[in-house]
């Protein structure tokens, strides 16, 4: 029989206590972990035209003839890690079967995660109207009827609004997100493949999580 011993390891000669029921006991303490060696910090960054944060946010353009890319992509510093995916469209007579108040789209947006280790994984290969926005994700609860889910950001007669949250934990189980390694060209993007250069107000999306 061999005798075995959990001690600190900083040579102060405390051992771990097992009680008289066999439990190991621990201590829930009042502030999070002080010597963690990656520092956990916020993130939070639109699908821009160039992947960056500097890049353009608005994405009412012209797909329709060359394809545009509004992305996110790692970077060379951090490991980013997207939690929530936020997108408003904002368009006076807005209905759940239009894309804003355009008629349902004819392509769709595509809407992908990409990375050399999987190649392209698609979330959603065509997103044509407010309603499938709000399938993938989680509507804000407003308004009854034939303006449930609809809000008006500017008071009466103002622009009507849906606000769609997908949180990749809760529908998928990414429990931290989707992780764009830094250094590689990992990238997660919404691919605009119809003429929105007209006829919406707002459109855009944003994204928030974590980076180490």
């Amino acid at each position: 029989m061999i005798d075995v011993n959990l001690k600190d390891g900083h040579g102060s000669g405390r051992t771990a206590k097992i009680n008289e029921e066999g439990d190991l006991n621990v201590v829930v303490h009042p502030h999070p972990p002080l010597n963690e060696i990656y520092r956990q910090l916020p993130f939070r960054q639109y699908f821009t035209d160039n992947g960056t944060s500097t890049g353009t946010y608005d994405m009412r353009v012209n797909g329709s003839s060359t394809n545009v890319d509004y992305y996110i992509s790692a970077n060379e510093t951090n490991d980013i890690f997207i939690k929530t995916i936020d997108i408003q469209i904002s368009d006076n007579g807005a209905a759940l079967n239009k894309f804003g108040a355009l008629t349902a789209l004819t392509n769709g947006l595509e809407f992908f995660y990409e990375s050399n280790a999987t190649g392209k994984i698609f979330i959603h290969e065509a997103i044509k109207d407010n309603l499938t926005f709000l399938r993938i994700g989680t509507g804000y609860a407003t308004g009854t009827g034939s303006s449930a889910f609809r809000a008006d950001i500017s008071g009466g007669g103002g622009t009507d609004t849906y606000f769609m949250r997908l949180d990749l934990g809760e529908t998928f189980g990414l429990i931290h997100g989707l992780r764009l390694q830094r250094g590689t060209n990992d990238r997660m993007s919404f691919t605009v493949k119809d003429n929105l250069s007209s006829g919406i107000d707002h459109f855009d999306i944003v994204a928030y999580g974590k980076k180490f």
